[in-house]
């Protein structure tokens, strides 16, 4: 939220004339290459190795590793994208890779590392090899390496008399364990675990607890050492037993509320409501003396983001005293916590520097604050220096710009922030966290999510698993490097035309310009978001073609209203770049003169108030897609027009309310006594229905049978058209 300022064998005699020579090769090469470092170390003989396939049973992958090089080797099937990879058993430093290939080697491959023998990045690429020895420096982290086979040099398999894997194993040490303790003196804090200092660097969790052993190594490739939660029970020990496993800490949440985030919502009463205190309290306590002890414990987070949201349940002086009431019960909170683990600090993030006043007054025994701030994120170290505190603080969620912190675009909605701006927002973000020396001791940014939907694109760094530059954004920051790193498609100069008047139903255009940096071939996808239109925040498929060179007709949804357009560019290496414009979805333009704009309209009913009524029959005759005609919710209802004359028509367009007429019937009358019907459907799905039906009639009428939905009948717009 805002501070104040808001990866064969040749079965012929004569391939060990051709495999000795190689080996020969192979042999020299090895004699006179360069002398390794004192600390580089031969990582994989011996290790578990598995491989794609293999040509048969004296040919399997663990004959690469064995250490012999003239008497063993692995050999795969007779076709291209063959893959040998091995579990060096832990995270290690890599720095060189030697290929003794057999006759039949590869000409075109690429090494691979990963963290969880999943997710792949590439950190060398050979494209014209040549059998023999290859020697190939590379650098990276990982725990798997991969021979991830592209092009054989022939028509046999791939074939390897060793892989071997050189660099120093254990590189990546777990955080210190021990007590966790803020030391120090006014501005100059630091965070120490087990008398060790330690900056947080995290990322707040997003997939389900019991998921975390499937994640945590991503996180940990990151240099992520901290992950954040907003709530602790019996689920948390999967994710605390993940994170220790992992060498990660967590700062385990406890929920409040009204709460302003996951799970937000409800008024309770700080000052009165006794009942609800004495649980929570005691709900705390019983967490706090399960994890009290567990490894990956760092410290405890009481609340989130209560002390701004208590203003959607209060105002004035009341306000203010529920403010003060609910610091005072943060404290109760902390010293409980304190007595039951004196070895991991407290805290309690808002969203609104202006709550800290009231945690500096009511709360003294918390040991640090903590705060959730996106685009004024920079802004917070100078609120702390104006506010006088005496306080550390942590950044508990943080990263672009929000919903809520970005102008509006010229459809009137929050004009989402590039990939690439989004980029930057993170890598800003933490920029103001370290500049803060002494005072803010880190933060876990916002957010290792999965969703795919409009909230998951705007800030989750993988949704739907996809890494995007914001997630490598993050990476560098932790680590100060992402090279050797394949990283996502860039999306620029994207455009919707007609940005403003898309006709429902109908093709309008988006173009935008994709480029891969690693030149990987680009599968570019399309989806909409009826977020702001009917509150759907889900991304669905939408309809559409390619024009080429980035363009790309796409059908509108039926209903009006705003709407997102997403384009996704992925690279078929878990990466993707996602932008995202608006389109105003306007109902389609229909040839002649609405005859029945501005005429005497009635009907059997019409809502006085409920929602935004009253609305009389008069809204749906009067030309503004933003007003409607509503009846009682019951049926049948009638809705009817006068022409004022006998007028000759030809058609009649209908602009439903999401509550539209599953069943109805066109009716026509010259004296508004005797009606003939038109038209007669029972398949209706509202949004826009166009009959195409001609008369000559003065009054027009739907007779309306049966509705779509529990409420009535609904219609922001009814034209007969001549």
């Amino acid at each position: 939220m805002t501070t104040a300022s808001t990866a064969r064998r040749r079965a012929r005699t004569t391939a060990s004339l051709v495999s000795l020579g190689a080996l020969l090769a192979a042999s020299a090469t090895v004699l006179t290459a360069a002398p390794a470092t004192a600390a580089e170390t031969l990582l994989s003989q011996g290790k578990t190795a598995t491989a794609s396939s293999t040509e048969g049973a004296a040919y399997v992958a663990s004959a690469a590793v064995d250490g012999d090089l003239t008497g063993t080797r692995w050999a795969s099937q007779w076709s291209d994208n063959q893959w040998l990879q091995v579990d060096l058993g832990a995270s290690a430093n890599i720095s060189r890779v030697v290929l003794n290939w057999e006759g039949a080697y590869g000409k075109a491959y690429d090494i691979q590392l990963s963290d969880n023998g999943t997710d792949w990045r590439t950190v060398k690429s050979v494209t014209a090899g040549d059998g023999g020895t290859d020697e190939l420096t590379v650098t990276g982290t990982g725990r798997y390496v991969r021979l991830q086979g592209i092009a054989r040099s022939g028509g046999y398999g791939y074939s390897l008399w060793e892989f071997r894997v050189y660099g120093e194993s254990g590189t990546t040490q777990p955080p210190p364990g021990g007590a966790v303790r803020i030391t120090g003196s006014q501005g100059n804090w630091q965070l120490t675990v087990g008398g060790k200092p330690y900056t947080v660097k995290g990322l707040t969790w997003g997939p389900s607890m019991a998921d975390a052993p499937r994640y945590m190594p991503d996180l940990r490739s990151m240099g992520v050492n901290t992950v954040r939660t907003w709530g602790t029970d019996a689920a948390s020990k999967p994710l605390l037993d993940a994170a220790a496993a992992q060498g990660l800490k967590v700062v385990n949440g406890f929920w409040l509320q009204p709460g302003g985030g996951p799970g937000s919502g409800g008024c309770v009463n700080y000052v009165t409501d006794t009942a609800y205190k004495n649980n929570a309290l005691t709900e705390f306590a019983k967490w706090v003396d399960t994890y009290k002890s567990h490894p990956a414990t760092l410290m405890w987070n009481v609340g989130n983001e209560s002390v701004l949201g208590l203003q959607n349940c209060y105002g004035g002086t009341e306000l203010e005293a529920q403010r003060n009431a609910y610091t005072t019960f943060v404290n109760d909170v902390a010293k409980k916590i304190h007595s039951i683990d004196p070895d991991h600090p407290v805290t309690s993030t808002d969203a609104w520097t202006g709550a800290w006043p009231y945690y500096k007054r009511n709360a003294p025994d918390l040991d640090l604050y903590s705060m959730n701030s996106y685009g004024n994120l920079c802004k917070v170290r100078q609120d702390w220096i104006d506010g006088g505190y005496t306080k550390p603080y942590l950044i508990t969620e943080g990263g672009p710009a929000g919903e809520w912190e970005v102008p509006n675009d010229a459809n009137g909605i929050p004009d989402e922030p590039t990939d690439v701006q989004k980029a930057d927002g993170y890598t800003k973000a933490w920029g103001c966290v370290t500049g803060h020396q002494g005072v803010a001791l880190g933060a876990t940014l916002f957010h290792y999510g999965l969703e795919h939907d409009f909230g998951g694109v705007w800030f989750n760094l993988v949704p739907d698993g996809l890494k995007r530059l914001s997630y490598y954004a993050v990476k560098k920051a932790y680590t100060g490097s992402t090279t050797g790193d394949n990283t996502p498609p860039v999306i620029t100069n994207m455009t919707v035309t007609p940005a403003s008047a898309a006709p429902a139903g109908r093709e309008f255009t988006v173009r935008a310009d994709i480029r891969d940096p690693d030149g990987d071939p680009v599968t570019p996808r399309i989806y909409l978001s009826g977020n702001y239109a009917n509150g759907d925040k889900r991304l669905v498929d939408a309809q559409y073609r390619s024009l080429g060179n980035g363009t790309f007709a796409v059908t509108a949804p039926e209903k009006l209203g705003v709407w997102k357009v997403y384009v996704q560019a992925e690279d078929g290496r878990g990466n993707a770049g996602i932008e995202t414009k608006s389109v105003k979805v306007v109902a389609p333009p229909v040839a002649g003169t609405n005859i029945a704009l501005g005429k005497p309209t009635t009907a059997s009913s019409a809502q006085a108030s409920y929602g935004d009524c009253p609305c009389p029959a008069s809204n749906a005759t009067d030309g503004n897609t933003a007003t409607r005609w509503a009846s009682d919710w019951s049926d049948p209802q009638w809705i009817r027009v006068d022409l004022g004359s006998v007028r000759s028509f030809n058609r009649i367009q209908l602009v439903w309310d999401p509550a539209y007429a599953k069943s109805y019937e066109v009716q026509v009358s010259d004296d508004g006594n005797t009606w003939r019907t038109l038209h007669t459907t029972t398949t209706s799905n509202g949004d826009i229905d166009t009959v195409e039906a001609g008369a000559t009639a003065r009054h027009v009428r739907l007779q309306l049978t049966a509705r779509g939905t529990g409420w009535g009948y609904s219609l922001h717009e009814f034209g007969v058209y001549a």
